[in-house]
């Protein structure tokens, strides 16, 4: 896969995350919280470190969708893919970790089903390994 097609999958990443960072609000102001997910009680304390964490990967996924150009010339922007593939690889172990142990995941009513955890797996490994690779890549 080139990297303008991994371009394009971080535009629709950042989408995805920006969705989840409203969602985060919207819950905390709709008063859904504490809410109890895999045995874990969330309260509404909880917003501000899925804020930060949320921020700084759509920072980071818009970075790259749309201003970073292949190959890299500048060590700021090999760290940052460092960095994200050190993010997505954390999310694939996770879920690779859920498969494992068969732990059952439920968002309020809803029972995330254990295939969705493979795609998770298929694709933030990859992202993980292309991550890596582009900022392993010299010019030549």
């Amino acid at each position: 896969m080139n990297h303008r097609t991994l371009r394009e999958i971080a535009k629709f990443a950042s989408g995805l995350v920006a969705a989840d960072l409203i969602s985060a609000l919207w819950l905390g102001a709709a008063g859904f919280f504490p809410l109890t997910i895999l045995g874990v009680t969330w309260t509404a304390d909880a917003i501000l470190p899925i804020i930060v964490l949320d921020g700084a990967l759509l920072i980071l996924l818009v970075h790259y969708g749309w201003s970073m150009k292949l190959p890299l010339e500048s060590p700021s922007e090999r760290n940052l893919l460092y960095i994200a593939g050190i993010v997505f690889a954390a999310v694939a172990i996770v879920h690779l970790m859920r498969l494992a142990f068969n732990v059952d995941v439920a968002l309020g009513t809803f029972e995330v089903p254990m295939w969705l955890s493979w795609i998770g797996v298929i694709i933030t490994g990859y992202l993980s390994y292309t991550s890596f690779h582009f900022a392993l890549k010299t010019k030549r």
